[in-house]
């Protein structure tokens, strides 16, 4: 029987990202995505939203760190991945289902990432030909 464990999802950062390094000196942080969904019952709409508990390894945490704020909409692909421990106060067993990204994209406009009122200026591709992080666009493929 095939397999399959694959998560997209686009959500809002609920707070900003704390970058930190394993003792080895990987890049990591967690965050939280709100992810809203709109049902419409009986003539009446309600917002249900979800909370999901991402994890980012590597060159993905540093970039969330650098670019990514509280509010900031992201895209994120990933696996799910169980996380389990034993309180050491009750020494009950407990787990949790969360989100390890295997590739992020941001989304939203330049000036949204910057906090700039001013709208993002773009320029036609073919003048543009992007030199270091710093000149990709949110929603623009990052090759690493």
């Amino acid at each position: 029987m095939a397999n399959l464990n694959r998560v997209l999802l686009i959500g809002n950062l609920t707070r900003d990202v704390e970058l930190r390094y394993t003792p080895k000196g990987t890049a990591v942080c967690d965050i939280s995505l709100a992810i809203n969904r709109v049902i419409v019952t009986e003539g009446e709409r309600k917002e249900e939203v979800v909370f999901v508990d991402v994890t980012l390894w590597a060159r993905l945490a540093e970039i969330a760190s650098q670019y990514l704020s509280k509010g900031r909409p992201v895209f994120i692909e990933g696996r799910l991945q169980t996380e389990a421990w034993q309180d050491k106060e009750s020494g009950q067993k407990s787990s949790r289902l969360k989100v390890v990204a295997e590739n992020l994209q941001l989304l939203g406009s330049r000036a949204e990432s910057e906090g700039s009122d001013a709208p993002a200026t773009s320029r036609p591709s073919s003048e543009r030909r992007p030199q270091s992080l710093e000149d990709y666009e949110p929603g623009q493929d990052i090759p690493f």
